[in-house]
């Protein structure tokens, strides 16, 4: 098989399986069998990669086309879901995303042309209904460029993947990437991506819900604290104002992630007896939370660390701390000294 040297692998995987169709597998010689055997077995890990990414974009353009046709996700018809290129374009992507491992992923707004666009069910309006399902939430345009500039299968995996929607962050690029259709319109008919590292800016979003509370009693004020953290608040606090009329209140602080914002604003208006509030959506920089554990004279104690921006915070665990000063009588702040004394070195506390 010498002349096959100069092959592609393709080739040869392609050659492996007319042989073996023909002869029997175990006619293959080394060469063959090992060609077969590679492509088998990367073809395996390729489709293994992602696939759980896969399987959720799959299952929400399913449920898309589900709610167009006013049907259970068992009854669509998969034209879109089973479509060869929407698996291909599936398929490629999360396992282009499963080999970048991308910490985030920011998308801007997402265009999605205008006019009309020709289905499997005729004549529809852009975005598609299966289309406009998949993008409830997300900030989308029209424009001039006539025609569907976004499928399905783009909006899901758009939706899927992205962090956060809005401008291109200020980054360090290392790498880009473009796509062309087939399709000609009136400009450019490429999508782009772009991988770096973002510089010198927030690391995060949150938004604050603040309203003004002046007629809860404090034990009730403080259920409504303890309720909104218990129904996934990031923190809740109260600060001590005076009021219109000068009556005495609290002006309280619900802090929470940018996809809890609306079920977040319900919570305050139904746990609380304000008839409104004010929200305020912030960037933030935090540092990247950890733990560990340091040994003492009296036991182990469990420490926080947070790390990020050439800072390093620690801090041993109070209750730990607490724990070993009353068990062996000794000041709590001495068992906290030897914590901070003996804390582990970095990179080795575990997350």
């Amino acid at each position: 098989m010498s002349e096959e040297k100069e092959l592609t692998r393709g080739e040869q995987l392609r050659r492996a399986l007319v042989y073996e169709r023909k002869n029997g597998w175990d006619r293959l010689d080394a060469e063959e069998g090992a060609a077969l055997e590679a492509y088998c077995t990367g073809y395996k890990q390729f489709l293994d990669a992602g696939k759980t990414e896969r399987e959720c974009v799959d299952r929400a353009i399913a449920q898309a086309e589900a709610k167009a046709h006013g049907c259970p996700v068992g009854d669509v018809h998969y034209h879109e879901v089973g479509a060869l290129d929407a698996v291909a374009d599936v398929t490629g992507v999360c396992y282009a995303l499963h080999l970048l491992q991308p910490e985030r992923v920011v998308v801007s707004p997402i265009h999605v042309g205008s006019g009309t666009v020709r289905c499997a069910h005729g004549v529809m309006p852009v975005p598609a209904p299966a289309t406009a399902n998949l993008l409830t939430g997300v900030p989308i345009y029209g424009g001039a460029v006539q025609g569907e500039l976004c499928t399905p299968t783009g909006a899901a995996l758009l939706t899927h993947f992205a962090a956060s929607f809005g401008p291109m962050p200020v980054m360090s690029v290392e790498a880009a990437g473009v796509g062309i259709g087939t399709k000609t319109f009136e400009q450019a008919n490429c999508v782009r991506a772009f991988l770096g590292e973002t510089a010198d800016e927030t690391n995060g979003e949150i938004v604050e819900l603040v309203c003004n509370i002046d007629d809860m009693t404090p034990e009730a004020l403080a259920f409504a604290s303890a309720r909104l953290l218990d129904l996934g608040a990031l923190d809740v606090y109260t600060v001590p104002g005076t009021m219109k009329k000068g009556r005495p209140g609290h002006v309280l602080t619900v802090l929470c992630r940018r996809e809890q914002e609306g079920e977040m604003a319900r919570q305050v208006l139904a746990q609380t007896t304000t008839n409104g509030l004010r929200v305020r959506r912030c960037g933030k920089y935090f540092l990247t939370p950890g733990a560990g554990e340091a040994a003492t004279q009296w036991g182990p104690v469990r420490v926080k660390w947070a790390r990020g921006f050439g800072v390093t915070h620690c801090k041993p665990e109070y209750d730990d701390v607490a724990r070993l000063a009353r068990e062996h009588g000794v000041p709590f702040q001495q068992v906290q000294t030897d914590a901070v004394r003996n804390l582990p070195a970095e990179g080795e506390e575990t997350r």
